[in-house]
């Protein structure tokens, strides 16, 4: 189910309070509120609209247009690839944004490093049986702002609509926006939305994008070694085993990748 919208006068729809005396934007590309399909809705919290979706792809100088407002508007961009399904289509099961405070990401990294232990391939050295928790914050090389922009910039390329999520920071729009990119990897999307909560603190992540079974996040605090790169591998390693196991097969290849990097990508089978 959709609201016709071409402008900002309906995005009141996405907040509990009507809005409040938020600065809406106003000015937008055509697009659409969108709820959730009803087969999808597993918590059956469709009693208003799941996020705003745009008809066309946009320009990245909307995106940092609408992420510079979010602090006074409360909406949070995300770029999303593969608009129809998903998003238009309404396959989605949105989870509350409260739920995320019932979940740490070190807690979690070590429940399912024991879980993946049982069928993962994965060269795992030098770690093995025992999950290394949550590796040190990283020290920021740029303005996280700075990042998002610059890796929004790359992402829009791809020519993707946008969506709007009513959110207090970007990582609670997998949840909101009800993204089920790791449902075979994880039922619940809070968990993972709590993992990118804690990147945004310690590695000045921002979400970037998403898609049907993708997450692109930029990245302001990489690590800047590679026993840190291993460290961090070992989170990604719990977060999306697709990182290792569909790509170079070890922690330590991988490392190689993500060092110094200001992007990370992830893909679920």
């Amino acid at each position: 189910m959709v609201i016709r919208t071409d402008d900002g006068e309906h995005l009141g729809l996405l907040f509990t309070d009507g809005g409040g005396d938020r600065a809406l934007p106003s000015g937008l590309p055509p697009g659409s509120l969108v709820w959730p399909d009803p087969e999808y809705d597993k918590l059956r919290t469709h009693r208003r609209p799941s996020f705003w979706l745009s008809d066309a792809p946009v320009p990245a100088s909307l995106w940092a247009h609408l992420r510079a407002e979010h602090p006074r508007s409360g909406l949070w961009p995300v770029l999303l690839e593969d608009s129809v399904q998903p998003w238009s289509a309404g396959q989605i099961a949105p989870e509350p944004a409260s739920e995320i405070d019932n979940y740490r990401a070190g807690a979690f990294m070590a429940e399912v490093w024991q879980d993946l232990l049982a069928g993962g391939v994965a060269d795992l050295a030098p770690y093995g049986q025992d999950c290394p928790g949550t590796a040190e914050p990283g020290r920021l090389v740029a303005d996280p702002d700075v990042v998002a922009d610059w890796y929004a910039r790359i992402v829009a390329g791809r020519r993707t609509p946008l969506g709007l999520a009513a959110v207090e920071r970007g990582a609670d729009a997998l949840a909101v926006m009800g993204w089920q990119g790791a449902v075979h990897h994880n039922e619940w999307t809070v968990p993972l939305a709590a993992v990118v909560r804690s990147w945004e603190e310690r590695f000045g992540v921002r979400v970037i994008g998403m898609g049907f079974n993708t997450l692109d996040l930029s990245v302001a605090a990489p690590p800047a070694t590679f026993e840190h790169a291993l460290h961090v591998a070992a989170e990604h390693w719990t977060f999306c085993p697709d990182s290792i196991l569909q790509g170079p097969g070890t922690l330590a290849d991988y490392a190689e990748q993500i060092c110094g990097k200001n992007a990370w990508s992830f893909w679920w089978d």
